[in-house]
C-alpha cells in the first residue's frame, strides 16, 4: 500500500482531490450541506444535481416507495431469474417499453452493469447449446466520448463476465472521432470482415459536452450494413430531449421503427437516476430474444433485482411523466434561458443540452471558481479539472426559477471578476 499512500499524499498536495459536501436534507433546488473537511453548514442552492425534472421530492413518487416497502420490505434479497422478480419489475418493464417504442425490456440495478450484461448477451451469448456453434466475431464502434460505463464494457468485452479466459469468436474494438459520421464511415469500411457481427453504441447525449449525436447520421452510415446494431446510451436524453421526453429518436422526429425499416437493430439504454427520482436501468429492444439472455447475464444473474422501492419509485416516475409532458417543456424552457443568459455575459456554454459546460480559460482552477461560488454565493455547481479542458459543469432543471437561474449568473460574472479578465469578441 506504500504506493497508495505516497500517491494520495502527492494528490492532496497537488490540489486535485475534490471538494466533499454531505447532504442533510433537500426542499426543491435548495439544499442543506455540511462541508466535510470542516463540519460547517449551510444552504445552498445547486445546479448541479441530475434530478432534471424535479421528481425524487415529489409526494407520489416518495409515496410509492413507500407502499413497496410495505408490500414487498426494503430488498428482493435475490437475482430476478431464482426468486427475485416481483410485479413491480414487470410494470416498469411495461412501461419503458411504451415509453421507448421497443417491445422488450430488461431491468439492471445501474448502467454500468447493464452496458456489461450486453456485452455478455450480445458477444458471448451465454452458456453452451447443444447443437449451436458460435462462429462469428464481433466489431464494435464507440464515440472516443461515451460515458465510462460504456468504455468500460468494451474495453472488458473480449472475455464474458466472470471467466478469465474466453472460449467466443474474438471481440474487436474501435474507437471513432467525436460525432464524426465520416470518421465512423471510414472505421466501418476499413474494419469490417466479412461475417462480423456489427455493434456501434454511443451517447445520446454526452454527459460532459452536452452535445447530442448526430443519429440520422448515424442511420445513413450504419443502414450499408444490414443487421449492424446501434446501441444509445439515453441516460441523459431520458425526460430531456423530444417534445415529451421520450429521448433522441422523439428529438429527431423519428422512431426506432424508422431504424429497423433501414436495416438497423436499434436497443436503446435508459436510466432512472436522472428522470425517474431513482435508480437503475434498463435495455429494450424489438428482438424479443435478446431479453433472456441479457436476464442470465453475470450482472443480472450474479446480484439482487433492482429493490422494490427504488422500482416503484422509477414506476411512478415515468408515468408522471407521460401524464405530463409540460415538465419536459418547462426544462427545455429553462435550458434555453440559462444559456442564452450565460451567452449574453460573455461565458462559452457548450453543447445544446441541460447540461451546459462552461469553459473556462486554461489559468483559472475550476475547483477554486466553484468554491468561491459556493463559499460567497451559497451556489452549488460542479467544477471538472481532471480531464479535457477546465470547465464548470451546470445542470438545469424543470424546477428552477428565472430569478435562480439570473442568481446563478450574476455570481458566475462578479468571480470572474474577481479570478480573470475574459476578453470578449466584438
Amino acid at each position: 500500500m506504500q504506493v497508495v499512500k505516497e500517491y494520495v499524499q502527492r494528490w492532496y498536495e497537488s490540489g486535485l482531490d475534490p471538494d466533499e459536501y454531505i447532504c442533510h436534507g433537500r426542499q426543491g433546488n435548495l439544499v442543506d450541506i455540511e462541508e466535510a473537511s470542516t463540519g460547517k453548514r449551510r444552504v445552498v442552492l445547486t445546479f448541479c444535481t441530475n434530478d432534471v425534472l424535479g421528481l425524487t421530492g415529489r409526494e407520489e413518487v416518495k409515496q410509492a416507495a413507500i407502499n413497496a416497502i410495505e408490500q414487498y420490505g426494503t430488498s428482493n434479497s435475490s437475482c430476478s431469474v431464482l426468486s427475485g422478480r416481483i410485479d413491480l419489475h414487470r410494470q416498469l418493464e411495461e412501461e419503458i417499453s411504451a415509453f421507448k417504442h421497443l417491445p422488450h425490456t430488461q431491468l439492471f440495478l445501474n448502467a454500468w452493469m447493464a452496458m456489461q450484461a450486453l456485452m455478455d448477451a450480445f458477444c458471448h451469448l451465454a452458456i453452451p447449446v447443444p447443437n449451436f456453434q458460435h462462429t462469428r466475431e464481433t466489431l464494435i464502434l464507440t464515440d472516443v466520448l461515451n460515458h465510462g460505463c460504456i468504455v468500460s464494457a468494451i474495453a472488458n468485452a473480449g472475455t464474458r463476465s466472470g471467466k478469465l479466459f474466453g472460449h467466443s469468436p474474438r471481440v474487436r474494438v474501435r474507437a471513432y472521432r467525436h460525432c464524426d459520421m465520416e470518421d465512423l464511415a471510414r472505421k466501418l469500411q476499413r474494419y469490417v470482415r466479412p461475417n462480423d457481427r456489427i455493434l456501434v453504441v454511443s451517447d445520446a447525449v454526452f454527459s460532459m459536452d452536452g452535445d447530442i449525436a448526430p443519429l440520422p447520421d448515424m442511420l445513413d452510415v450504419m443502414q450499408n450494413y444490414e443487421g449492424s446494431v446501434l446501441l444509445m446510451d439515453e441516460a441523459h436524453a431520458s425526460g430531456a430531449l423530444g417534445a415529451t421526453g421520450r429521448g433522441i429518436y422523439e428529438y429527431f422526429d423519428m422512431l426506432p421503427q424508422d431504424a429497423i425499416e433501414r436495416g438497423v437493430v436499434p436497443l436503446i439504454m435508459t436510466t432512472f437516476s436522472k428522470f425517474a427520482a431513482s435508480a437503475g436501468a434498463a435495455i429494450s429492444s424489438h428482438v424479443a430474444e435478446l431479453k433472456p439472455l441479457l436476464n442470465v447475464s453475470p450482472t443480472s444473474i450474479g446480484t439482487i433485482s433492482l429493490p422494490a422501492p427504488t422500482t416503484a419509485a422509477a414506476l411512478e416516475s415515468i408515468r408522471i411523466v407521460r401524464q405530463n409532458p409540460a415538465l419536459v417543456t418547462q426544462l427545455q424552457d429553462n435550458t434555453r434561458y440559462l444559456r442564452s443568459r450565460l451567452s449574453a455575459e460573455g461565458f462559452d456554454p457548450i453543447g445544446e443540452t441541460n447540461v451546459v459546460p462552461v469553459i473556462l480559460p486554461s489559468e483559472v482552477n475550476p475547483k477554486l471558481y466553484a468554491r468561491e461560488l459556493m463559499d460567497h454565493f451559497g451556489i452549488w455547481v460542479s467544477p471538472i479539472w481532471f480531464i479535457a479542458k477546465p470547465r464548470i459543469r451546470i445542470t438545469a432543471n424543470a424546477l428552477h426559477t428565472q430569478e435562480e437561474m439570473d442568481r446563478l449568473v450574476n455570481a458566475m460574472v462578479k468571480v470572474r471578476d474577481l479570478m480573470y479578465t475574459p476578453t470578449i469578441s466584438a
